[in-house]
């Protein structure tokens, strides 16, 4: 059974290679105007999914724009829903079973996959995906609905990957988004999670 824990920010280990840093610059600004009890009273009503892995450390399996966040905007601990103590684990067999419980996501910026070993040990050391800002800008406007299935907003940045130009990403980032919810709900995107289109 889960149970919420309180730890530091900067001991926290990531399970991907990539976040959004659109998205990570919007949630450090957020949490740059509260005060430092508004803060703790934010990250305890976002408890942060996570297991515990060999050596004591503690991995994140989800919200990692919000860890990179707090990080970055001096946020010193966070409140952690531990789903697992996999500490008991040697290193290789530890990553093995988080990759069979979907816990691990070793993808790049080009959604290439990569070796466990690749993962940075620290937050501040993920790399920038701007495909994963522009799916969770289109989640949050409504494209396509959250869904428990693992993993969802990867498989849209990898769709929006082959659909939107990176060029026009970067120059005009609210102009991709609206052809991204525009795209979301075609064709192209039926059979994706959380697709709510015609």
């Amino acid at each position: 059974m889960s149970k919420i824990r309180e730890a530091l920010i900067h001991q926290l280990h990531p399970t991907q290679l990539t976040v959004g840093m659109i998205e990570v610059q919007d949630k450090k600004k957020h949490l740059a105007s509260l005060n430092a009890k508004e803060q703790q009273a934010f990250m305890q009503a976002h408890p942060i999914p996570a297991v515990d892995g060999p050596g004591g450390k503690l991995y994140i399996t989800d919200h990692h724009h919000l860890g990179r966040a707090a990080l970055e905007a001096g946020v010193t601990t966070g409140y952690f829903m531990v789903e697992a103590d996999l500490s008991a684990f040697q290193p290789d067999e530890f990553w093995l079973e988080m990759d069979k419980h979907l816990w691990v996501h070793p993808l790049d910026e080009q959604g290439v996959r990569h070796y466990f070993s690749a993962i940075p040990h620290h937050l501040e050391k993920l790399l920038d995906d701007p495909y994963r800002s522009l799916a969770g800008y289109v989640r949050e406007a409504g494209g396509y609905e959250k869904t428990p299935t693992a993993f969802a907003e990867f498989v849209w940045a990898d769709f929006y990957r082959r659909s939107i130009a990176i060029e026009d990403l970067r120059a005009d980032f609210p102009g991709a988004v609206k052809r991204a919810i525009a795209l979301a709900s075609s064709k192209l995107a039926h059979g994706l999670p959380g697709f709510h289109g015609s």
